[in-house]
């Protein structure tokens, strides 16, 4: 077996775990919505302040509202013609990194197969809040989030993966 398909494998069965404790399954009624983004993940960038005209403005930096539009843009192509979800979800968001070309093929191997995880930035919370721009494209709100989780892993290929689930609503029943 490969690096690549050992390191699918894991997360794969990190998946099948999440999926378990939290009672929805890839194969019930309510279909999930998987959105990729390649490329490096990044978080959300702290705002920024600069004062025009005695007065303080805060903005989102360039760096976070680029990815935001291209994080936006999948979100609208994996929806399709579909509206935006409505009720409880359940988001895992995989963050896959290019593991370092300094590192030996042993350590390699290991970052691969799950045994070695990415510790640096960008933070938990921070991959997170990028997910804001989901809103009103996947979602109504992010507030609908009751269940999730953020892996940070290394990969092959570095990029965003983006899991969505809708929950069964207790209380419509």
């Amino acid at each position: 077996m490969s690096y690549v398909q050992q390191g699918g494998a894991v997360l794969d069965a990190e998946i099948r775990e999440l999926e378990q404790v939290r009672g929805c399954k890839r194969g019930s009624d309510r279909p999930m919505i998987t959105i990729h983004l390649p490329g490096k993940p990044q978080g959300k960038g702290r705002p920024r302040a600069t004062v025009r005209g005695g007065h303080a403005t805060m903005y989102t930096p360039a760096k976070t509202r680029s990815y935001e539009g291209e994080l936006k843009y999948f979100g609208q192509q994996a929806m399709g013609d579909r509206p935006p979800l409505l009720g409880p979800l359940s988001v895992v968001i995989v963050a896959s990194f290019d593991v370092p070309a300094s590192w030996s093929r042993k350590k390699t191997a290991a970052a691969l197969r799950g045994e070695v995880r990415p510790t640096t930035k960008p933070d938990f919370d921070n991959l997170a809040k990028v997910c804001d721009a989901l809103n009103g494209v996947v979602w109504k709100d992010d507030a609908q989030i009751v269940d999730g989780s953020v892996r940070k892993r290394y990969a092959r290929e570095p990029g965003l993966r983006i899991e969505v689930r809708e929950l069964d609503d207790p209380s419509l029943g």
